[in-house]
């Protein structure tokens, strides 16, 4: 009965169209008054959730992320790319997926990534002879690799949601690979897409033009250096990296590339300030909701009931994806990892599934949640980039949730993929 008060008002408040934070924070003030617990604990709880150094990662990546987005990389990093997988058939979908695996390691987000290199390549693409909705649907596919690969922001969360059990540094080398396979795979099935449709191929690239193209992207790829060279190094943390990666971006738009105006820098700070709000105000909830829950025992309950189901491992990790994919069509990202990190970490734990590991088959999950209706975010910036329809885009991104469904499959069942990195360099 306590579970079901705790989470049906979540539910309710979420139905009446209240924010997910403060509906998050009310079901938790309400469920501490069912059990008898005292507000202040919840309150303390609440304060305790941001309380926390390593949550200074999260503004400092987000408002590098949307300086260099706003600064012109994305078209630099289209034409660095295009050196690469340019002249192959269909090589500009390849192209769009390439500057997406270089743009989210600079971002850490989706919807930047969507926005950013779905303004310049879905027009580009279109032009060459591309469907719109299948460049649409490549765009947005290829953006769920921000949520693997460092520095996602929501690998940050995960590591607060855990505890501490999960270091950030960890997460960021463990998302290479899978964020890496998942490029990978994209480009196969483009590949494949363009030579059934007799898609087109351009030019290779001249040496002397693909140097200064080189040149012209290195700067903004410097920003990889610093987040992954740092922290992998160890000259500093995952917070230093995000505070030095921050003042980089600043230098390179403002002082090197030039496209961003100075009169708009507030602009950016006042959005980026938004942004990072919201976000702390939903990490700082969801603390006191998930203390709620632990005073309900609700992480035991739930552990007993995943294995009750089934003592097959295996079979209680497809259930669990299956339940993460739901929830992620019908809530954002964030939410579901500080309410249900608490209460799936101990299930998984309890099967002998690596916390890292874990990690990385929640961040794929709500991933590709955020490409899929009704509630997809990313879905939503690329059917308003590309100027489709959602139907349309969603017709087009069902061969692409097939293979993200795939690629879920293969991190699920070779915890290799994403475990073997970490254990070499020494970060696990």
């Amino acid at each position: 009965m306590d579970a079901l008060i705790l989470i049906g008002s979540l539910l309710v408040l979420l139905a009446f169209g209240f924010p997910v934070a403060f509906a998050v924070g009310f079901s938790a003030f309400i469920g501490a008054w069912w059990i008898d617990l005292p507000l202040e604990a919840v309150i303390i709880q609440i304060t305790n959730g941001i309380n926390k150094f390593s949550l200074l990662t999260i503004p400092f990546f987000i408002l590098a992320g949307a300086i260099m987005a706003e600064g012109g990389i994305a078209r630099r990093l289209v034409n660095f790319a295009y050196i690469f997988v340019g002249f192959i058939r269909g090589g500009l979908s390849l192209v769009n997926i390439v500057a997406s695996t270089f743009f989210g390691a600079i971002s850490g987000s989706s919807i930047a990534d969507t926005a950013s290199i779905g303004s310049v390549m879905i027009p580009e693409m279109e032009a060459k002879g591309y469907p719109r909705d299948f460049a649409t649907a490549v765009t947005a596919s290829g953006s769920v690799q921000a949520v693997l690969t460092p520095p996602s922001h929501n690998s940050v969360i995960y590591s607060l949601a855990t505890g501490g059990v999960v270091t950030i540094s960890s997460l960021f080398v463990a998302g290479i690979f899978p964020g890496l396979l998942l490029g990978l795979c994209l480009m196969i099935m483009c590949v494949g897409f363009a030579r059934k449709r007799g898609y087109p191929k351009g030019e290779r690239v001249p040496f002397k033009e693909a140097v200064k193209i080189f040149f012209n992207a290195f700067w903004g790829l410097f920003t990889i250096v610093i987040i992954l060279g740092g922290i992998l190094s160890g000259v500093f943390t995952a917070t230093e990296s995000a505070a030095i990666a921050c003042l980089w971006a600043f230098f390179v738009t403002m002082f090197i590339y030039r496209d961003f105006k100075w009169n708009q820098l507030h602009i950016l700070l006042f959005r980026t300030i938004k942004t990072v709000t919201i976000v702390m105000v939903l990490i700082a909830f969801a603390a006191g909701f998930g203390a709620v829950m632990t005073f309900m025992q609700l992480p035991q309950i739930i552990t007993e009931f995943f294995t009750s189901i089934s003592s097959n491992k295996y079979v209680i990790l497809m259930c669990i994806n299956i339940l993460l994919l739901l929830i992620g069509t019908l809530m954002d990202m964030a939410p579901i990892i500080l309410i249900l990190t608490p209460v799936l970490l101990p299930v998984t734990t309890a099967l002998g599934v690596d916390p890292v590991h874990f990690g990385m088959i929640m961040m794929l999950n709500l991933g590709t949640g955020l490409i899929t209706p009704p509630v997809g975010s990313v879905l939503f910036v690329a059917s308003a980039v590309g100027k489709q329809k959602i139907e349309q885009v969603v017709r087009a991104m069902l061969p692409f949730y097939c293979l993200l469904f795939a690629v879920l499959m293969l991190i699920t069942y070779i915890p290799a993929i994403s475990l073997w990195l970490p254990h070499v360099m020494g970060v696990m």
